[in-house]
C-alpha cells in the first residue's frame, strides 16, 4: 500500500471502523483468523465484535471457547449450538468469567452440561435476555431457579426437552423473578402441570409465545389462566395436551373481547390487535368443532387454508369442518358472484 500523505502503508493501518465493516461481511471462522493477524487487528476485533457463532466447530469447541473468551469480552450474542455434544462446564464457566455483557446465549444440545454451568452464568452474566437450553437434559430445576434469581431480565427462554429443569418449582421461580418474559418453550417437559403454568400466567403477563407441546399434565385451568392474564399472547402450542377441552377454547375466544376492551385504554396495545396468530391443538382429541370455530371467529389471523396453516389440528378428525376467515370469505364470494354457466 502507498505510504505518506495520510494514506495506509500496511494492513495494520486500516481504520478500526473500516476493519469492523469488513469483518461484518465474512463468516465467524474468518473473523477468528483475522483477529490473529496483528495486535491492532486483535484489539479492534475483540473490542468491536458483539456477535459470534461457533456452531460450525465440530471437534474442539471447548478449546476454542477457552482461547477466545478472554479476548472477545464485549460479546453480546454467542451461539454454541452443537450437532455432536461436546461443550463442558469448564468452558461455560470461562465464558461467565470473561463475557459479562452477554445478552443472548445459545447452548442448545449441550448434553454434557450440568448445574455448574447455570451457577456460573448466574453470577457472571446477569444481563442475559435470551437463553437457549434446548436439549440440555442434565440441568436441574434447582439450578434453573437459582439462575432466574440473578438473570431477571430474561425475555426469551427455551427449555424444550429439559425434563429435569422444567418443573413447577422452576416455573414458579421464573414467574417470581422474570416478569419481563415474552417467550418460553416448555416442549416435552412432562412434569409441568397447571400449578407451574398458572404461576407463569400471573407472574409473566407479557408472554407472547408459549410452547406447551407434550406437557401432558396440563388441563383447561392452565389455558384459562393464560387467557385471562396474558392478553398479549400470540402463539400457543398445545400439541398432545389431551386434557384440554372446549372450555379452554371458549376462554381463549372470550379473551379476544377482553383484549379489545383493554386496547381502548392503551395506544401501545395496537401491536397486539390481531391476538392469537399461531395455535397448535394437534392430538387434542377432546375438542369439538363449535368451540374451535368460535376461536377462529374471534381470531381471524388463525388460518386453516392451504399454505397459511397457523391453526394446526393434525390428528383431530372431528375438526375438519372448522374453517378460518379466509375460507368463509371465499365461500361468500362464490355465493355472491357465482360462476356463469358454461
Amino acid at each position: 500500500m502507498l505510504g505518506g500523505g495520510g494514506k495506509m502503508s500496511d494492513w495494520k493501518d486500516i481504520p478500526m471502523e473500516l476493519l469492523l465493516r469488513i469483518v461484518s461481511l465474512v463468516d465467524d471462522r474468518t473473523v477468528i483468523i483475522a483477529s490473529g493477524v496483528c495486535t491492532g487487528w486483535r484489539d479492534a476485533i475483540c473490542l468491536g465484535l458483539t456477535r459470534l457463532s461457533l456452531s460450525w466447530c465440530q471437534n474442539s469447541m471447548n478449546n476454542l471457547v477457552l482461547s477466545l473468551s478472554p479476548k472477545f469480552t464485549k460479546l453480546q450474542t454467542l451461539v454454541l449450538r452443537q450437532n455432536i455434544p461436546q461443550l463442558e462446564d469448564y468452558a461455560v464457566e470461562t465464558i461467565a468469567n470473561c463475557c459479562h455483557d452477554l445478552l443472548d446465549l445459545d447452548l442448545s444440545k449441550s448434553l454434557k452440561l450440568s448445574d455448574r454451568s447455570l451457577y456460573a452464568l448466574a453470577h457472571g452474566c446477569p444481563y442475559l435476555t435470551k437463553l437457549n437450553f434446548s436439549g440440555c437434559s442434565a440441568l436441574s430445576d434447582a439450578s434453573l431457579a437459582y439462575l432466574t434469581g440473578f438473570c431477571r431480565n430474561l425475555k426469551n427462554l427455551n427449555l424444550c426437552g429439559c425434563v429435569r429443569a422444567a418443573s413447577d418449582r422452576a416455573l414458579q421461580a421464573i414467574a417470581y423473578n422474570c416478569s419481563q418474559l415474552q417467550s418460553l418453550n416448555l416442549g416435552w417437559c412432562e412434569d409441568v402441570s397447571d400449578a407451574g403454568v398458572m404461576s407463569l400466567a400471573f407472574g409473566c403477563p407479557d408472554i407472547r409465545a408459549l410452547d406447551l407441546c407434550g406437557c401432558v399434565l396440563i388441563t383447561d385451568d392452565s389455558v384459562i389462566a393464560l387467557a385471562n392474564r396474558c392478553l398479549h399472547l400470540r402463539s400457543l402450542g398445545l400439541y398432545y395436551c389431551q386434557n384440554i377441552t372446549d372450555k379452554a377454547m371458549y376462554s381463549l375466544a372470550h379473551s379476544r373481547v377482553k383484549g379489545k376492551h383493554d386496547m381502548w385504554e392503551s395506544v401501545e396495545s395496537r401491536y397486539d390487535e390481531e391476538g392469537l396468530v399461531n395455535l397448535n391443538i394437534s392430538q387434542c382429541t377432546a375438542l369439538t368443532p363449535p368451540a374451535v370455530q368460535a376461536l377462529c371467529d374471534s381470531f381471524p389471523a388463525l388460518h386453516t387454508c392451504p399454505g397459511r396453516h397457523s391453526l394446526i389440528i393434525s390428528g383431530c378428525l372431528s375438526l375438519t369442518s372448522v374453517h378460518c376467515a379466509c375460507a368463509i370469505q371465499a365461500h361468500r364470494m362464490v355465493s355472491t358472484f357465482p360462476h356463469p354457466a358454461l
